[in-house]
């Protein structure tokens, strides 16, 4: 029989100072023993739910170190549907599993530069950037930059001139793979280094089907895709699906749909609930559990050139990036289990 375990008192374990809460690991029994002592709520009191579910997702993270994958995952974030939250997801999910230990990078694709302007990366025109990458060659360890808000996390930023590297990649050879090849070049020298590798590579993608795309689920293993909860947003799923299954039997034959995240969910609604249920249906494998909030600090943060996390880390959005986060690294260390 597991042993009786007494619910502490905020005081006892120290949570009543935030400092101490977003820096001093809890023991599993500490961790439980908090969890029990927080009052239920349901849908009948939404503020109180909320609260509840920030509060045990506090304890539940506080000092939490994720485990690493067993090589590197690349993952492009995208939706042919724009207004998702894609590079939101990319850069607060980055910045969240940098924030349990792993090393991540972003590798911004989009010519709007919004990923690269969220985790602080210099892109003004004339910056070296994934542009002197994809046209030029030029090695990703020369234009990788350190965010300089979190440790072990780095970006590849995306200047004004992508914007015309859709046309000049027309004629250029391997133009649908050229992304592929810098990246795994990068990886080679960086073990050729002894360097630790990244745990987790994320592609930023812009909502159209062009090259930069293509190139991105050519050099991908994994589609990371963020839904938003509105009817529209399943017909978005439809189209994204058969372009994953031609780039399968075209490029990338490796490539599929790993992970769905449901973002600017709104559990008053009926509309967000019955979207989330149809997707839970149909993808209950792919859908992470954890649900991304509308939340006002999610969309603040990239005016200050910040991703929520350091923004505003005890936000409930910065909570559910969070645990987003430590589900994704959970589920790939269960797959590495299976597969061994």
């Amino acid at each position: 029989m597991p042993p009786k375990l007494r619910a502490l008192s905020w005081e006892e374990i120290g949570l009543g100072n935030p400092n101490l809460l977003s820096t001093e690991p809890l023991s599993e029994d500490e961790r439980l023993a908090l969890a029990a002592s927080i009052p239920n709520a349901d849908a009948e009191t939404p503020l109180a739910a909320q609260l509840s579910l920030d509060t045990r997702r506090r304890i539940a993270l506080q000092g939490r170190k994720f485990q690493r994958p067993a090589h590197p995952r690349i993952m492009c974030v995208a939706n042919q549907k724009g207004g998702v939250g894609k590079t939101t997801t990319t850069v607060n999910l980055a910045a969240a599993l940098a924030i349990g230990g792993l090393k991540v990078l972003v590798i911004d694709i989009d010519p709007q530069g919004n990923a690269s302007t969220a985790l602080g990366l210099e892109h003004r025109v004339g910056t070296a950037s994934i542009y002197e990458s994809l046209i030029d060659e030029v090695p990703l360890s020369a234009v990788v930059q350190h965010c300089p808000d979190i440790e072990g996390l780095y970006g590849v930023p995306s200047t004004i001139d992508l914007s015309g590297a859709e046309i000049e990649l027309v004629s250029t050879v391997s133009r649908e793979t050229r992304l592929r090849r810098a990246i795994y070049r990068y990886l080679e020298e960086m073990a050729h280094r002894g360097e630790q590798l990244f745990d987790y590579i994320l592609i930023d993608c812009g909502p159209s089907l062009g090259l930069l795309t293509v190139n991105a689920f050519a050099a991908a293993d994994e589609v990371f895709l963020p839904i938003q909860c509105e009817y529209y947003a399943l017909e978005g799923l439809g189209l994204l699906m058969k372009t994953v299954d031609l780039m399968r039997q075209h490029l990338n034959p490796v490539l599929e749909i790993s992970t769905i995240l449901l973002t600017m969910y709104d559990g008053r609604t009926n509309l967000a609930r019955q979207v989330a249920d149809e997707v839970h249906n149909h993808f209950s494998d792919q859908v992470l559990k954890t649900r991304i909030p509308r939340s006002v600090r999610i969309a603040e943060a990239p005016s200050y050139g910040q991703t929520v996390l350091t923004y505003d880390p005890t936000s409930s959005g910065a909570l559910a990036y969070q645990e987003a986060a430590r589900e994704l690294s959970e589920r790939a260390v269960i797959a590495n289990r299976v597969a061994a």
